[in-house]
């Protein structure tokens, strides 16, 4: 009788595994944040030297990966294709806008201390009662969490309760998220309309222009990334993820053994959006501006090709895919504009037929076939 235990690794060895995987991410982002950091103080003509256009660039970058976490926690390991995270992005990102605007004050085009500029140009008497507190940073930091994360809460209520599941329930995603744009794409909403929100100063007194803000948000992204990574990966290692993946396994069974899966949908469905809602927020000091086109489906159908690519079911797979895709996607629209979303879709089809766990499963499989040699 030959020995199992030569031919395949064993099974207790998969979890060690899977934590050396996440402690090699861990590491490798604190060097990416140091090293970023550190070489963006070099003097320009030093080879290392790392310009503030692309810690600019990295820092979206890692706003980017925040949300790819966000949809691979309910994708991966839940088993939920959400279609309108971007929504959930949006909103964070809105959160934030409204706070910069307010910091604005009396600088603006018209000097009105307290209505932004496109309320003066529309002709706007007084603030919005959803403005309220919005100059206030720790009420802007709170309703960042709450605003994404009640709108989940309310919506996966509904649609978990009425047990809508598969591609019904991404449909209602995606059609959650484009009524949201065309609700923002308004101007009697109070949120810029087709403009958005754009014009920011300063965030906390620092202004948001200089080099020493930007590379400060860089960081923040990547501390936030880290922070969103353990968190995802200590509820996924707990007896929540192990249930989480149950319900993506076999949902029926799991409710019949008592388990109150719409529950676990529910708290994971609405933390998932309040992490993407941190993300948006992330973003918006960055990039300058917050619009309705960030609610566009394409861009949570995009999130998902991320995720995809990068690896379903494995967080740091969801990093990966993010940040190569986003780089591909900025290097392919500046070399060949026309040619991006062709090479999008390509690159999709040739990870499903080819490499179905993505890029993260193919380095599982480098590991395990070297573990088994």
């Amino acid at each position: 009788m030959s020995d199992s235990s030569t031919t395949a690794p064993s099974t207790s060895a998969r979890p060690q595994r899977s934590r050396l995987s996440s402690i090699i991410f861990i590491l490798t982002l604190i060097a990416l944040i140091i090293g970023v950091s550190i070489c963006n103080q070099l003097p320009a003509e030093h080879p290392l030297y790392v310009s503030n256009y692309m810690v600019t660039l990295l820092g979206k970058y890692l706003t980017y990966a925040i949300l790819a976490v966000a949809v691979d926690l309910v994708w991966g390991y839940l088993g939920i294709l959400s279609l309108g995270h971007a929504a959930f992005f949006a909103l964070g990102g809105y959160v934030m806008g409204m706070h910069l605007m307010r910091q604005i004050g009396d600088r603006g085009v018209y000097g009105n201390p307290d209505l932004p500029d496109f309320m003066v140009f529309l002709n706007w008497t007084e603030l919005p009662w959803y403005w309220m507190g919005s100059d206030n940073f720790a009420f802007t930091a709170m309703m960042i969490l709450l605003v994404p994360g009640l709108l989940a809460f309310v919506f996966g209520w509904f649609a978990f309760r009425s047990r809508v599941n598969g591609v019904y329930l991404s449909i209602i995603t995606q059609a959650l998220t484009y009524a949201l744009m065309l609700a923002f794409f308004r101007n009697e909403m109070g949120f810029g309309g087709n403009n958005g929100l754009t014009d920011f100063r300063e965030l906390l007194g620092f202004d948001l222009r200089s080099d020493t803000v930007r590379l400060g948000l860089f960081i923040a992204s990547g501390v936030a990334l880290l922070l969103v990574f353990l968190l995802c990966d200590s509820i996924l290692r707990s007896r929540l993820g192990k249930v989480a993946i149950a319900i993506r396994d076999a949902e029926d069974r799991t409710r019949f053994i008592g388990y109150r899966v719409e529950s676990v949908k529910l708290a994971l469905f609405a933390l998932s959006a309040m992490i993407a809602g941190i993300a948006g927020a992330l973003y918006v000091p960055q990039v300058g501006i917050i619009n309705p086109g960030e609610f566009a489906p394409l861009n949570s159908i995009e999130v998902v090709v991320w995720v995809a690519i990068g690896g379903r079911g494995t967080l740091y797979g969801a990093v990966l895919g993010a940040l190569g895709v986003n780089y591909a996607k900025t290097w392919f629209t500046g070399a060949f504009p026309e040619a991006w979303l062709f090479a999008l879709g390509l690159l999709f089809v040739v990870v499903t037929l080819l490499l179905p766990r993505g890029v993260a499963g193919l380095l599982k499989f480098k590991r395990s076939s070297q573990a088994a040699s």
